[in-house]
């Protein structure tokens, strides 16, 4: 459907506008694309950043988008928010769109809320 083509470029188009205003570090895991000004700041903060971006916090739902997060923590050598937060029974997660987490990869004792999930 060429309709559909163009509409799925057009969006394309408008998230990488987003992605670029971010004029730092660009990297892809599938059809996701994860970037960074570099900057450091609150989670409110980088929150409204990617949503100005027209994106959202990263949050990685498997192995490769994981490692596409990981290298933006060492290449800027410094923690990563992702876009998950504690549920109502303590220990669950919920990304910040209110689906479950399902993909982690925390050692042992973690998530603890102390930089070494």
């Amino acid at each position: 459907n060429e309709m559909g083509d163009i509409n799925q470029l057009e969006h394309r188009i408008s998230r990488l506008e987003g992605v670029l205003l971010l004029q730092k570090t660009i990297t892809e895991s599938g059809e996701k694309i994860f970037a960074t000004n570099g900057k450091r700041g609150d989670f409110n903060t980088t929150l409204h950043t990617c949503k100005e971006a027209g994106g959202s916090i990263a949050a990685p739902r498997n192995a490769a988008e994981n490692e596409a997060i990981l290298y933006f923590v060492k290449k800027f050598n410094s923690y990563a928010y992702l876009g998950m937060k504690e549920s109502l029974i303590p220990g669950k997660f919920r990304f910040l769109n209110g689906f479950p987490v399902i993909y982690t990869n925390w050692y042992q004792n973690e998530p603890s809320g102390k930089g070494q999930e």
